[in-house]
């Protein structure tokens, strides 16, 4: 088509789009950007192939980090377990293993997310409710009790203690006979985004920051397949933020650990490769595709330009999505299987290395067994029975697609502007920037439901008043922590407790003097000493964070 057939045909269409109909709705992304009628040619006409898509597998990587896609290897499918005793998610764990999911991913109860231990006042009524109870090395044992650490994947959801947790895994190994190269998995580990979004932190941000970069040099001289980090917008975007304050800060905060490493004097071609990212997978479809393909994009840029990476693999934004908890209703529940299929799709099609599918009861409870096999079954029909593997990118040159996700780049780099005019992603913290951008976002988007002009089926509209629920809650006994504290005192009675006590000077020494505190928090796990022996030992010298207030 010559350029003047096809202002011709854009003109007809204009003429006939002045006289159609339109819902009297709101055409935006549910993030609240606007969106046009159609999109064509002429979106993409100074479009530059090779540097802003490329093919699959070369840099930019926009269209993929892999040369053939989902043909080479389907995306690992890693469902969220872990509730009540170490018993019980071990028996849960090996379940999902034997109905084919490829990979673990542990939830913790809070107290073991705040490094309490089980026998703590403030883990009173919370032991083993949201997650697994994990106090000391003796839990983590019989967690992975039957699970040759060296054949699975494991991912580990956890932040502010996850130096702890990750010592009594590592020790576990050791016991198993397992050495250390041949671990495979991910720590969250992403303190940056607890500050902005989760609130589950315990040190200030700077001694938080000194751990993880001690953890990311461990781990590439020590665990060398294994992920340190998996820097998180997961949380940030369940917080309220839109998909581009998602997008932009979760790279804001992965580009903060970079730096940091970089000035402990580590070569970020050593590291990099190791660095992994955790992102939502939303219900608006198209607008989460563009999210990771610009990820890729903006993240291929800085690392080459600003950072100076030379390693192909230093480049990859290697990425784990799963679906939007946020978007999970208790009304109508069963709904919720049909968001997370599309929420998966969405994920897919962007490109993503392992996938968690949520189950349609966990706005209720934590997921019983039937949900999460349907969960499962969800991704495993995605990847043997739609196609969608067939090809890499299918959705790639979709004038939409393109035209949104330079949309969501340059978007994302305003935000980066912004956090640099603050002094960086700290110093944003600090100041309240990101929790002041995200409830602002929120509450705009809180208002929109209430005025209809965003629909969720079975909220605010086609409402059921007399709904029956009739799916099974799975319930955490009282006894869970009874056992768990009964465990702790044994524990506490039969160790060697001069062994113990060496091991704290050892950690408050590291805590002083800047060594590398991983092997110390390694010996003291082998020693028994508990999380929240380890945690109160580094509070004497760190402190602990109280966040400033913000209107």
């Amino acid at each position: 088509m010559t350029s003047l057939e096809y202002d011709k045909a854009k003109e007809s269409y204009r003429n006939k789009l002045d006289k159609a109909k339109e819902l009297n709705i709101k055409f935006t992304t549910v993030s609240g950007q606007p969106i046009r009628n159609l999109y064509d040619p002429g979106d993409l006409a100074n479009t530059d192939y090779v540097h802003e898509l490329n093919f699959p597998g070369e840099y930019p990587f926009t269209r993929g980090i892999h040369v053939n896609g989902y043909r080479g290897k389907i995306w690992t499918m890693r469902q969220f377990a872990g509730f009540g005793t170490p018993e019980d998610t071990n028996e849960r764990f090996k379940y999902l293993l034997e109905h084919g999911q490829t990979g673990l991913s542990v939830a913790f109860d809070l107290p073991t997310l705040m490094g309490w231990d089980a026998d703590d006042n403030m883990s009173e009524g919370e032991v083993g409710i949201c997650g697994v109870a994990v106090s000391s090395l003796q839990d983590m044992e019989i967690l992975f009790e039957g699970i040759p650490l060296d054949k699975v994947s494991t991912s580990m959801t956890i932040n502010s203690p996850a130096a702890m947790i990750f010592a009594f895994y590592l020790a576990v190994a050791k016991k198993q006979g397992v050495t250390f190269d041949k671990l495979r998995g991910t720590l969250q580990n992403d303190i940056l985004k607890e500050y902005i979004a989760q609130k589950e932190f315990i040190f200030p941000p700077r001694p938080s920051m000194r751990i993880i970069t001690d953890m990311i040099e461990y781990c590439a001289n020590e665990v060398p397949q294994w992920n340190p980090i998996s820097i998180s917008g997961y949380h940030i975007r369940e917080a309220g933020a839109t998909a581009v304050q998602e997008l932009a800060y979760t790279l804001a905060d992965g580009f903060a650990y970079i730096e940091a490493c970089l000035e402990r004097g580590m070569d970020v071609d050593v590291f990099a490769p190791r660095l992994s990212f955790f992102f939502n997978s939303h219900l608006d479809f198209f607008e989460e595709i563009a999210k990771y393909r610009a990820a890729r994009r903006i993240y291929a840029r800085r690392m080459k330009d600003k950072y100076g990476a030379k390693n192909p693999r230093s480049l990859w934004l290697r990425f784990h999505t799963q679906t939007a908890g946020c978007t999970l209703t208790a009304q109508q529940p069963e709904n919720n299987i049909v968001r997370t299929a599309y929420q998966a799709l969405a994920a897919v099609l962007g490109g993503t290395q392992s996938l968690h599918t949520n189950s349609m009861d966990e706005t209720l409870a934590l997921p019983g067994e039937k949900a999460v096999k349907i969960a499962l079954r969800t991704q495993q029909l995605l990847a043997y029975e739609t196609g969608v593997i067939n090809t890499v990118d299918p959705l790639g040159g979709s004038y939409f697609i393109e035209s949104l996700t330079n949309k969501m780049e340059e978007e994302a780099n305003r935000i980066f502007a912004e956090i640099d005019s603050l002094g960086g992603v700290i110093n944003s913290i600090e100041a309240g920037y990101f929790q002041k951008e995200i409830a602002n976002s929120a509450y705009k988007y809180q208002l929109e439901l209430e005025k209809k002009e965003k629909i969720i089926v079975g909220v605010n509209e086609f409402v059921e008043n007399e709904e029956k629920i009739e799916i099974p809650i799975l319930q955490i006994s009282p006894e869970v922590e009874k056992q768990q504290k009964e465990r702790l005192a044994e524990i506490k009675q039969s160790r060697n407790n001069e062994a113990v006590n060496k091991s704290l000077r050892k950690i408050s020494e590291s805590a002083v003097n800047g060594n590398n505190i991983m092997p110390v928090l390694v010996e003291a796990a082998e020693n028994y000493v508990t999380l929240g022996e380890m945690v109160g030992e580094l509070k004497q010298h760190f402190g602990i964070y109280d966040e400033s207030v913000v209107f």
